[in-house]
């Protein structure tokens, strides 16, 4: 079974044993959090799609650990100005591992 779920602006596919890197979760490690907007739920022939959402469809997950991404640069220049600018963000993040799939 699998389902794709939205969680900080971003779609994934997703199945029991998957682990993921999403945006920044309030959540602590070790503890688990559930997804609820799935938008498809597959798996053994039969699926259900949402719209936009598949009611009382959950995702389980569990937080491992909160981090910072790898870091983006940006570099800014106008010739024969002598303007440069480099400008670096790092993204936070929440690293989970998923459960259990609810349909």
């Amino acid at each position: 079974m699998y389902a794709v779920i939205e969680t900080g602006g971003k779609q994934y596919r997703v199945a029991p044993g998957d682990t993921l890197d999403v945006e920044l979760l309030e959540a602590e490690v070790g503890k688990s959090v559930t997804l609820d907007r799935v938008l498809f739920v597959g798996g053994d022939g039969k699926f259900a799609v949402g719209s936009p959402t598949v009611a009382s469809a959950q995702v389980i997950a569990e937080v491992v650990d909160n981090h910072r991404g790898p870091k983006k640069v940006t570099f800014k220049m106008k010739r024969r100005k002598g303007y440069h600018k480099t400008i670096g963000h790092r993204q936070e993040q929440t690293k989970i591992k998923i459960n259990e799939i609810k349909a």
